[in-house]
């Protein structure tokens, strides 16, 4: 048995992937301690593993003091939370021996805690992935206008880690990427722009997807057969009730029942009159659902992208923020589905665009291509095949 030290951040669609394969490498007789935040711990812990915490508030002051106007910013903000994730990771271990470790691809400098620990490192990357010469390229053109300033500020704050935590960084890639001798790529090389450029040291395994507690009373039986479409904008940007209403404006009077995932921060009592074919919830079991799903209309989240695709389901993005404008062009590039933009969206366009992805078979078929495609990947169970290759290809201990 190995003991493996864990570094994640604080976001769903972070942890929800690893929750698989934590629990995969427990069974298979390995001890994980896991950090993350506190809102996490109850997830966390019943996958057996032992749970460890950070400050998110402190690590969010550090992280946005960086600024926020453009990619080196970030970088620079995810460098100032050194003095908030080393020092917390550090002290909590203290005495410990760990054989390896896995580090989420965005989140925790992971990169970091593998050198200074001298441990085998796993890049955990729950989106699309970039190669080093992907991401230069997208650096420079996103470089061209910075503020000499903004790049002073990078050097000595790559300095000041090494200096004090004897960790170093060559490039801003290695800060925003976390590069390792492996990485798992939660998605496959079909999916993924660009897959056939990585070479044998990324392994795509395809979503981890498991089943989730269903917080709140939701019949599925119930509504087999009809002609459903499922609306959710995700977990972080769903407080949106305009866009609530236009959907009613669009959908309310149609032949098709609506279930719509308006998230905890909402309430249905703030939409007003909401028309007899939605089913309004703060909550669904996602992942049940979309088994009897027709149309997925979506804010183009990674998890939740493979958790329609994985079902067969055509999409109708709706991307909001982060990563999300690259997968919803994913999306749309493949055949899957189509891209709308929140700003200048209409309920017309909405309705039209509904029509359009539920009676084009070309959807359908691409939907269900990629839906043999994600099934057959492997997910969490692939992914532990892969951790224990690599630990067998670096003499740790099974």
């Amino acid at each position: 048995m190995a003991r493996v030290l864990f570094i994640n951040g604080g976001s769903e669609g972070h942890v929800n992937p690893t929750i698989g394969v934590v629990q995969e490498l427990i069974s298979r007789g390995e001890e994980v301690v896991y950090f993350t935040i506190e809102d996490f711990r109850e997830l966390i812990d019943k996958t057996g593993a032992t749970v460890r915490t950070f400050d998110v508030q402190e690590f969010l002051k550090a992280f946005i003091s960086g600024g926020r106007n453009n990619l080196l910013e970030r970088i620079n903000g995810l460098l100032r939370t050194a003095d908030i994730m080393i020092p917390s990771v550090l002290k909590q271990i203290e005495g410990e021996k760990f054989d390896y470790i896995i580090h989420d691809s965005m989140f925790g400098c992971g990169r970091l805690l593998a050198q200074i620990l001298n441990l085998p490192a796993i890049n955990s990357c729950t989106s699309f992935a970039q190669t080093k010469s992907s991401f230069d390229n997208m650096f420079k053109q996103l470089s061209k206008n910075i503020p000499a300033e903004i790049f002073n500020e990078y050097q000595r704050l790559t300095e000041y880690v090494k200096e004090k935590y004897g960790a170093e960084i060559h490039t801003p890639y290695e800060v925003f990427c976390n590069p390792a001798p492996l990485t798992i790529v939660y998605t496959t090389r079909e999916f993924q722009p660009f897959g056939e450029e990585f070479n044998q040291t990324y392994k795509f395994v395809g979503p981890s997807i498991t089943s989730r507690k269903t917080h709140e009373c939701f019949d599925l039986a119930a509504n087999k057969g009809k002609s459903l479409i499922y609306i959710s904008l995700g977990t972080v940007f769903n407080q949106a009730i305009d866009f609530y209403k236009l959907c009613f404006e669009a959908f309310g009077s149609t032949e098709h029942t609506v279930v719509m995932s308006i998230g905890e921060k909402t309430q249905a009592s703030d939409l007003g009159d909401i028309p007899e074919n939605f089913i309004v919830k703060n909550y669904v079991p996602q992942t049940e659902l979309l088994k009897y799903i027709k149309l997925f209309i979506t804010h183009g989240g990674m998890n939740s992208v493979h958790e329609g695709l994985y079902n067969g389901v055509p999409l109708i993005v709706i991307p909001q923020s982060a990563d999300q404008p690259v997968i919803a062009g994913q999306v749309a590039n493949i055949g899957a589905g189509i891209q709308l933009d929140m700003q200048s969206l209409t309920a017309n366009q909405m309705r039209e665009s509904a029509d359009l992805v539920l009676n084009q078979s070309s959807f359908r078929k691409v939907a269900a291509k990629m839906s043999e495609s994600l099934q057959q990947s492997g997910g969490y169970q692939q992914a532990v095949d892969e951790i224990f290759e690599f630990k067998r290809q670096n003499d740790i201990q099974i």
